[in-house]
């Protein structure tokens, strides 16, 4: 909104006619651009004008400049014969991340195995708990409590460089309509919390070689239901 209270139109092409314009004092134009992308209010392949988005921000346009060059390096935005534009998204990309993050995930498993300490455990356990008590219909519960327990085993492996390139790949996914816990497959919610059950169990265990190989059958099946949650456009949730 701009200092009157009126919203500000957006004059990129592409974008909507108006388009709410978020709190200076609250947003960088960096984090009002990354969340802008990533809630999908800005579509993949809409162009990306300095002058507009600097109006929208409402800022100067070296900020902007500024932010779009990180959100570059982000991958969230790309380069085109007309400027800078929304990365699009494609299934191409989702098999190219969860190729990365397999190998990733099923490695920071195993490391976690070997590093946790018994503070790491014990939060793992809680979050598990939390998993078990989020009711199947509760959709935003599932995947936030979800999120929370990934990103524990990453901490635990303590390595910062796995987990900086780990949050990075989330950052990919995060643009993807729909998420691999709320596709309607009958048992799916049950199979996934006995599958994160044995991960903590292993990491308990310090079994390496067990966790390693359960993270990657874990997110094996998130690739392919990614890939299906695509194919079928399902809404955000």
């Amino acid at each position: 909104m701009s200092p009157s209270g009126a919203p500000v139109r957006s004059t990129a092409r592409g974008a909507s006619k108006w388009t709410a314009a978020p709190d200076p004092a609250r947003l960088t134009p960096y984090e009002a651009l990354k969340k802008a992308i990533l809630s999908g209010e800005f579509k993949p392949g809409q162009p990306l004008v300095e002058n507009a988005l600097a109006e929208w921000c409402q800022t100067s346009r070296t900020p902007v400049r500024e932010a779009l060059r990180r959100l570059e390096q982000d991958g969230l935005v790309d380069s085109s014969d007309r400027g800078l534009v929304v990365r699009k998204l494609t299934p191409e990309e989702i098999l190219d991340v969860y190729d990365v993050r397999i190998v990733l995930e099923g490695t920071a498993a195993r490391v976690a195995a070997e590093r946790r300490t018994d503070h790491d455990l014990r939060l793992l356990r809680l979050l598990l708990q939390k998993l078990n008590d989020v009711s199947e219909s509760d959709r935003d519960s599932m995947v936030e409590v979800n999120e929370q327990f990934h990103r524990a085993i990453w901490k635990a492996s303590h390595n910062a460089a796995l987990l900086d390139l780990l949050e990075r790949l989330h950052l990919h996914l995060a643009r993807y309509p729909g998420a691999t816990l709320s596709l309607g497959a009958p048992g799916r919610w049950a199979a996934t919390h006995r599958e994160h059950k044995r991960l903590v169990d292993a990491i308990d265990k310090r079994d390496g070689d067990t966790a390693h190989r359960v993270a990657l059958a874990h997110f094996s099946n998130a690739r392919d239901i990614r890939l299906e949650l695509f194919a079928d456009g399902l809404p955000e949730g």
